[in-house]
C-alpha cells in the first residue's frame, strides 16, 4: 500500500521530468456552481484501487469546437471532448500537429485552444455545501472533478514535510476547503486551502464507506480510442480547425456533443463526450464495516492522479471560417507559415 512518502517520491519524480505524469459514487459535486465568495468543505477518500499510488486519477482531454451541427439551421457552437492518447503514452495525432503551432507566435492562441486539458478525479464527502439546490445523494461518497488551479494547491501541501499523515486518513485526515472568488471576470480558486486541524471520519461517513464501498476510480476514465476512433478524432480536429459544423452521421458513433443522439445503426458502446463511464464498485459488504474502517485507517492510501480547467464558461473563441477551403488547406497554410 502506498504511504505518504511514496506519494511524495512519485510527485517529486514527476516534477523532475518536467511536471508530466505518467451511480453509486456517483454524483459529481459541481463546486463551480458556488456563488462568488462561497466555500465548500470536502473530505477526500482513498481510491478503491489499492494499486494506485495517489488518491486521484489524472485525465487528459482535447476540446474540439464546431460551428453548430450539420443540417441544423439554428444550432449554436458545440463542443466535442475527446481523450488524448498521451494518457496511455501513445503519440497523439492532434498534438503532433498543434505542437508545431507554438513555433509561430501568431498561432499560439490557436495552439492553446486545441491543447490537451488536464483535470483530476477524486472521491469523498461534501462536509459543508453552500449550493442550495444541490442535494446529497443516497450514496454520499461523491466524485470531484478538480482543475489544475486547485490541484496545484492540493499537491503542494502533500510535499510539505510537516504533513505527517495522508489527508485521506480516517482518524487524522484533513478537510479541503474550496473557495470561489473571481479574477478578470473568471472563477478563481487560489484561496482554497487544506484545514489546519486534523479530524476523524464521522460514524455516518464510516457507515457510508462500509455500505457503498470505495470506487476504483480508473472506471471513471475515458476508454482508450481504437485505431478507427483515433482516425475519427483526427478528422474531427481537421474539420474543427476548418470551421465546419459537427457531422453526426460521420462521427456520431464515436464521439458526440452533449445532448446529441447516436445515429441509427451506431455501436452500442458509443457515448456522448459528456457522459461519465459507469463506476465499478469495490465489493464491501455491510458485515465488513469494521474491516473497511480499519483498511481506510491503515491504508496509507492507494491513489492516483486530473476539468482541463475548471468547468466554468471558457472564453468564446470563434473558429476560423475560411471560404471554399478544406481542413487540409488550412493546415497546409499553417505549415507553410512555419517554414517561411
Amino acid at each position: 500500500m502506498a504511504t505518504l512518502a511514496d506519494i511524495r517520491a512519485r510527485l517529486a519524480a514527476a516534477e523532475n521530468k518536467g511536471g508530466q505524469s505518467s451511480n453509486a459514487t456517483g454524483e459529481i459535486y459541481p463546486h463551480w456552481n458556488m456563488e462568488e465568495g462561497q466555500s465548500a468543505t470536502l473530505r477526500f477518500l482513498p481510491d478503491g484501487n489499492t494499486k494506485n499510488t495517489f488518491f486521484w486519477q489524472e485525465r487528459q482531454m482535447i476540446r474540439l469546437p464546431f460551428n453548430g451541427i450539420k443540417g441544423e439551421m439554428d444550432s449554436k457552437q458545440v463542443m466535442v471532448q475527446v481523450p488524448c492518447v498521451e494518457m496511455w503514452n501513445d503519440p497523439c495525432p492532434v498534438l503532433a500537429e498543434v505542437r508545431t503551432w507554438f513555433k509561430d507566435k501568431g498561432l499560439e492562441d490557436m495552439g492553446r485552444k486545441y491543447w490537451k486539458k488536464r483535470s483530476y478525479i477524486f472521491q469523498g464527502f461534501v462536509r459543508e455545501n453552500p449550493i442550495n439546490d444541490d442535494k446529497t445523494p443516497d450514496n454520499p461518497i461523491r466524485r470531484f472533478i478538480i482543475g489544475p488551479q486547485i490541484f496545484t494547491i492540493i499537491k503542494s501541501a502533500l510535499m510539505d514535510p510537516e504533513l505527517e499523515e495522508l489527508p485521506t486518513d480516517a482518524l487524522r485526515g484533513l478537510d479541503f476547503r474550496i473557495s470561489k472568488t473571481s479574477k478578470g471576470g473568471y472563477a478563481d480558486y487560489n484561496t482554497s486551502k487544506w484545514a489546519r486541524k486534523e479530524s476523524a471520519l464521522t460514524e455516518a461517513e464510516q457507515t457510508a464507506i462500509a455500505a457503498h464501498g470505495l470506487v476504483d476510480m480508473s472506471t471513471f476514465m475515458p476508454k482508450k480510442p481504437t485505431d478507427v476512433e483515433l482516425k475519427a478524432i483526427k478528422e474531427m480536429f481537421d474539420a474543427s480547425v476548418n470551421g465546419e459544423p459537427y457531422d453526426t452521421a460521420r462521427w456520431g458513433q464515436y464521439y458526440r456533443p452533449a445532448g446529441v443522439q447516436q445515429p441509427a445503426g451506431g455501436s452500442e458502446s458509443t457515448e456522448e463526450t459528456s457522459a461519465e463511464p459507469a463506476p465499478a464498485r469495490v465489493g464491501f459488504s455491510q458485515s465488513k464495516a469494521e474491516e473497511v474502517i480499519q483498511r481506510t485507517q491503515a491504508h496509507k492510501v492507494a491513489v492516483s492522479d486530473e476539468s482541463d480547467e475548471e468547468p466554468v464558461a471558457p472564453k468564446s473563441v470563434e473558429p476560423p471560417k475560411p471560404a471554399n477551403s478544406k481542413a487540409e488547406d488550412i493546415l497546409a497554410m499553417i505549415r507553410a507559415r512555419q517554414k517561411a
